[in-house]
C-alpha cells in the first residue's frame, strides 16, 4: 500500500466496513464523497478496496488538495479534487462547479472553470452511493507549525485551512470585542475563564498586537490558575480549538453540509461521521437523531403518511476507536464515529 506520509486515517478498517454495502449495492454508477479530503488517507483505501468506486474530493486547504492529487493520481479518472469548504458539497454533487487543477496550486480560486467533471456528473444523474466526514483539523494542517493550529511551536498565529483569505486568529486576538471574544472561547473551546482571558488579551494587544502562538500561549499560562492548568490537557488547547472553529466557520459549515449530504444518497446509500470534539459531535447527533425519527404524534400504532423518517441508524450511539488502534494512533483516542442510512419510500434500503 501507498506509504501514508506521515498521515494516519483514524478507524480506516470500521470505515470502509460501515460504506461497503452501499458502494457495492450501487455498482458502476457508485460515487461517494470525501467531504474532508486532507491527504487521502481514507479515499486512498476506498478506492483500492472497491474497484468499481468513484470519489469526490472535497478541501478548501489547497496545499492539501495538491499533496493528496499526487497521492492518487494512479486512480485515474475515478478521483476527482474540488476546492471547497465541505459546506459546497451541493454545488460540486450537482455538477455547478468545475474540478480543481493540481497545475493551479497557488490560484485563489481554482475552481471557477465551467463543466464539472465527470464522476460529478454521474453523481448529479444517479445520486451519491455514500459520503464520509472526518472533521477538525487534519495532521497535515498540525504537522506544519507555519499554518499556526499547533500551540507546541511558536508560529504564526493563522489558523486558516483555506489560506486564499478570510480573517486570522491574530485577527481575532487583535480585533473582537471583549463580549465577542470571551463568547467565542466559552462557546467554542468550553473555556471556563473565557473572560478572564478575554480581559487578558485586551490588555496585552494595547501594548503590541498578537502576531505569533508563543506569546498568546504564555499569556494562557499566566492567566488561567494553576490548579485548572493541572487538569485538562494543555492549558492552550481549548483556545486554540475555539479560535480555529472561529477562523474556519467550522460549525455553520457542518450544520448546511449534513443536509447536503444526506440530501443527495440515493437508497441505501450511507454517511459516515467522524468527530472529535464534543461541539461537532453534538451537531452530528441530533443530524442524526432528527433523520431517523418518526414525526408521527407519540402514541399512534403506526406511522402517519409521511410522517416515516427517510434514514435508519447504522450505529448503535458513538463508535470509538479500540485500545490498539488508540495506543499506535493517539489521534484516534477522541474520535466518535456515526453512520446512517437512507431508506427506499417503501422503509427498506436498496
Amino acid at each position: 500500500m501507498t506509504a501514508n506520509r506521515g498521515h494516519v486515517p483514524v478507524m480506516i478498517d470500521r470505515i470502509t466496513d460501515l460504506l461497503r454495502p452501499a458502494v457495492e449495492a450501487a455498482g458502476a454508477d457508485a460515487v461517494l464523497v470525501d467531504a474532508t479530503l486532507g491527504a487521502g488517507g481514507h479515499t486512498l483505501r476506498l478506492l483500492e478496496e472497491f474497484p468499481q468506486l468513484n470519489i469526490i474530493g472535497l478541501d478548501r486547504d489547497t496545499q492539501a488538495l495538491g499533496e493528496a492529487c499526487e497521492r492518487l493520481a494512479r486512480f485515474g479518472a475515478r478521483f476527482e479534487a474540488y476546492h471547497t469548504r465541505f459546506d459546497g458539497l451541493g454545488e460540486v454533487a450537482d455538477g455547478l462547479r468545475g474540478p480543481w487543477l493540481p497545475g493551479e496550486i497557488d490560484d485563489a480560486a481554482p475552481e471557477d472553470v465551467a463543466a464539472p467533471g465527470p464522476v460529478a456528473r454521474i453523481a448529479a444523474e444517479h445520486g451519491l452511493a455514500g459520503v464520509l466526514f472526518d472533521l477538525g483539523v487534519s495532521s497535515m494542517q498540525l504537522d506544519r507549525p507555519e499554518r499556526g493550529f499547533a500551540y507546541r511551536v511558536d508560529a504564526p498565529l493563522d489558523m486558516r485551512m483555506d489560506q486564499s483569505g478570510g480573517i486570522t486568529a491574530a485577527d481575532v486576538l487583535n480585533t473582537y470585542d471583549h463580549g465577542r471574544l470571551a463568547h467565542v472561547l466559552k462557546t467554542y473551546g468550553d473555556e471556563r475563564f473565557a473572560g478572564k482571558i478575554a480581559s487578558a488579551v485586551l490588555r496585552e494587544r494595547e501594548r503590541e498586537p498578537f502576531t505569533t502562538s508563543g506569546r498568546l500561549v504564555e499569556l494562557l499560562y499566566e492567566t488561567i490558575p494553576a490548579p485548572a492548568r493541572r487538569t485538562g490537557g494543555h492549558p492552550a488547547k481549548r483556545t486554540f480549538q475555539a479560535l480555529r472553529v472561529e477562523v474556519n466557520g467550522e460549525l455553520d459549515a457542518l450544520e448546511a453540509a449534513i443536509p447536503a449530504a444526506t440530501d443527495r444518497l440515493h437508497p441505501g446509500g450511507r454517511a459516515v461521521l467522524m468527530s472529535y470534539q464534543s461541539l461537532e459531535d453534538r451537531i452530528v447527533k441530533h443530524a442524526v437523531r432528527e433523520l431517523t425519527t418518526s414525526t408521527t404524534p407519540p402514541g399512534l400504532p403506526v406511522d402517519l403518511p409521511g410522517t416515516a423518517p427517510d434514514f435508519r441508524a447504522v450505529t448503535h450511539g458513538a463508535e470509538k476507536a479500540d485500545e490498539a488502534e488508540t495506543a499506535a494512533n493517539p489521534r484516534a483516542a477522541s474520535v466518535r464515529v456515526r453512520a446512517l442510512e437512507r431508506l427506499n419510500p417503501e422503509g427498506e434500503t436498496r
